[in-house]
């Protein structure tokens, strides 16, 4: 019988279930958690497997919503037996990021908190900062995130002047470097004149510091600075005393104070409400604070972490203790995520928890087994280092205080336009259209996608106005808005669930996330589209409205969409069919979201524009050498940076570009140099 076939779950055929559980052996290993679609719910680990799983299935009570709502849909258990715990750890760790579960408690790449890049991938690698983990390759690596991106850009500029580095992503000249080199402040990358071993050697002292061992790059260093003035080269030895001088000043400012300071330790702690887990984890090398990182954990739905209210809600020890089960489970999951990408060096000896782990001896396992050395997890409950955990819990605390702030002002604004527009429930899914162009040149158009009142970047769209018609010195906004309008929903023109897509009860609209996940799990097409917004807002008045409604109704997708526009003068609101905006006030909250959505449509349209007309004038002229197409000609400047630099270039400079024979290089040579 295959999975697909099975028509109950397992928790509703308990001779099924029973016999499923006694062919699971007692050894360490990884469990699969699968619905009838044999689709992965869950994927967890466990030194005993057949004791976690039989856990599961004993007495919802003891479950959170989450897990019991995914117990309700298993209807089959697969696992894999390893030899260790630890091997069992990095198993999971690897299988979660590789299916992403549903239920799984993953992290949120949260895009406020930034990460340190080293693009190892590079023969002379670079040192960025970006928001999102997700876009370099293999080999590059990450620091972070870091709480406050302030400090860290200092801290990269401290470096800066401190190390060799190069200072800019392209060179500025073609043929010779910089100031900076003249400076002492790069070593010449642009023109090599430092191997890529010996620049990657200086890059890895870098490294040190956001792996927080700037302590051990001293003592490094100093023994260089020593040496270099035994052998009388005081030029050297000069230039290494200011590097530990200013290594020096990065961590003056912060020390804490714990009896055996030689010890490198790491203390994580989190603050929680229903809906988001803040976790704090600060880094202490040698008795200094040298990193402070933050993570934010999302629940599913509410209940998830159940950790309830510190007060009167709490009402018995039973309670206080699942509290902190979940709490251990979440801090447990961040701590996997964040030493699996961490290099050995990176591990401290000593890990300090604020809530017991619940695999606190598999993870201790893991990381031994990784760092080549003993380390040690501690919930300490009195003391110095306990008094260290409160003041990590303090600042987690801040954090959850911050967001909680930033989520009711914008559940004021979503309420509040719900009540302008006069809609049946929030608008959690708001997209703005905006379009850019130079008197119909370049003409460019935006989407922007705001989810619960928050920039959704992912999510962002551009489009290249495609209309004939529109072209320079002849524009028309309102065609050019119809066409993205129709390319953006014409896939649901035959969708089967947009009609039953409803104003009331009916829709999916105000509904649980668990009742809107019990859909998903009855119907095979999943329900409503994720994509499928709540809104949509269009820059602009009456006319630019009237064009959008036109092309919905032609789609038959008007009653299933609700459309608003915003002129920019007066912050006015128009309606289909209202030849008269409505009565707001333009700095009531529900009028600010869309401003606010108005202007990042906007920013994000004349941003494009600008690349497109840029892109074209740098083009111009190319577009004139025969034989010389579009790719050719991306080539060309992808080598030479700039026309000036082409028209510059010989014959054979020109023919070393992939894709440029000696042929096509002699006339675009001629091309420049006519006569």
């Amino acid at each position: 019988m295959t999975i697909s076939t099975l028509a109950l779950s397992l928790i509703k055929d308990p001779e099924r279930l029973e016999g499923r559980l006694k062919e699971i052996p007692p050894a360490p290993g990884v469990y699969f958690m699968k619905d009838e679609s044999d689709r992965i719910l869950y994927i967890g680990k466990s030194k005993k497997l057949r004791s976690r799983l039989r856990s599961y299935f004993r007495d919802s009570k003891d479950l959170s919503p989450r897990i019991a709502l995914m117990v309700q849909q298993v209807a089959e258990i697969e696992f894999i037996v390893t030899d260790t715990e630890a091997e069992a750890l990095a198993l999971e760790a690897n299988l979660v990021k590789q299916h992403q579960p549903y239920f799984n408690v993953l992290l949120k790449d949260d895009k406020k908190y930034p990460y340190v890049l080293i693009t190892w991938s590079e023969n002379y690698p670079r040192i960025l900062l970006t928001r999102n983990r997700r876009l370099g390759k293999k080999q590059d690596k990450y620091y972070g995130p870091y709480t406050d991106a302030g400090i860290l850009r200092q801290t990269l500029h401290i470096i800066k002047r401190i190390f060799p580095l190069r200072q800019r992503p392209q060179p500025l000249f073609k043929d010779r470097p910089c100031l900076n080199y003249d400076l002492g402040r790069c070593p010449g990358v642009c023109q090599q004149l430092i191997s890529s071993e010996e620049y990657g050697k200086i890059v890895q002292k870098v490294a040190m510091v956001f792996q927080g061992r700037s302590q051990e790059l001293i003592d490094i260093l100093t023994a260089q600075m020593e040496q270099a003035a035994i052998e009388l080269n005081f030029e050297t030895a000069a230039r290494i005393r200011d590097q530990i001088s200013g290594l020096k000043s990065l961590t003056a400012d912060q020390k804490v104070s714990l009896p055996d300071d030689t010890v490198s330790r790491d203390a994580i702690a989190l603050a929680a409400d229903d809906r988001h887990a803040c976790i704090q984890l600060f880094q202490i090398r040698a008795g200094r604070l040298v990193g402070r990182l933050g993570f934010v954990a999302t629940s599913c739905f509410n209940g998830n972490f159940g950790l309830g209210d510190e007060g009167e809600n709490r009402e018995s020890l039973e309670a206080q203790d699942k509290s902190q089960i979940d709490a251990g489970a979440i801090l447990q999951r961040v701590l996997e995520e964040h030493y699996q990408n961490a290099e050995s060096a990176e591990i401290p000896i000593e890990i300090l928890v604020q809530h017991e782990l619940p695999e606190s001896e598999m993870l201790a396992e893991f990381l031994t087994e990784r760092k080549g050395r003993k380390v040690t997890i501690l919930a300490p409950q009195r003391q110095s280092k306990a008094e260290l955990i409160e003041m990590v819990e303090r600042n987690a605390e801040h954090e959850l205080s911050r967001i909680q702030r930033f989520a009711d002002r914008n559940s004021q604004a979503m309420q509040d336009l719900a009540n302008i527009l006069d809609l049946p429930d929030l608008p959690r899914r708001i997209e703005g259209y905006d379009i850019s162009h130079i008197q119909g040149a370049n003409a460019v158009a935006s989407q922007v996608v705001f989810i619960d009142g928050i920039p959704a970047k992912q999510h962002y769209r551009h489009y290249k106005i495609k209309n004939p018609a529109v072209t320079a010195g002849h524009s028309d906004d309102f065609a050019s808005l119809a066409e993205v309008i129709r390319r953006r929903f014409r896939k649901y023109v035959e969708h089967p669930l947009v009609e039953q897509r409803g104003r009331g009860a009916e829709g999916q609209r105000g509904r649980g996330a668990e009742e809107i996940y019990q859909s998903k799990i009855q119907n095979p097409k999943y329900g409503i589209p994720s994509d499928f917004p709540d809104l949509v807002m269009i820059d602009g008045g009456k006319g630019q409205l009237s064009s959008v409604v036109a092309v919905l109704q032609e789609m038959n997708l008007l009653e299933d969409l609700r459309v608003v526009s915003l002129a920019k003068q007066r912050e006015e609101i128009f309606l289909p069919g209202e030849s008269l905006p409505l009565q707001t006030d333009a700095e009531q909250p529900g009028v600010q979201l869309l401003r606010r959505l108005r202007d990042e449509a906007h920013r994000f349209a004349v941003t494009f524009h600008r690349q497109q007309r840029s892109d074209k004038l740098r083009r111009s002229r190319l577009d004139e050498i025969p034989g010389l197409g579009f790719e050719r000609q991306k080539q060309l400047l992808a080598h030479f940076n700039s026309i000036d630099y082409i028209r510059a270039a010989s014959v054979k400079q020109l023919a070393e570009v992939s894709g440029i024979g000696p042929r096509l290089a002699q006339e675009i040579y001629d091309y420049f140099h006519p006569g």
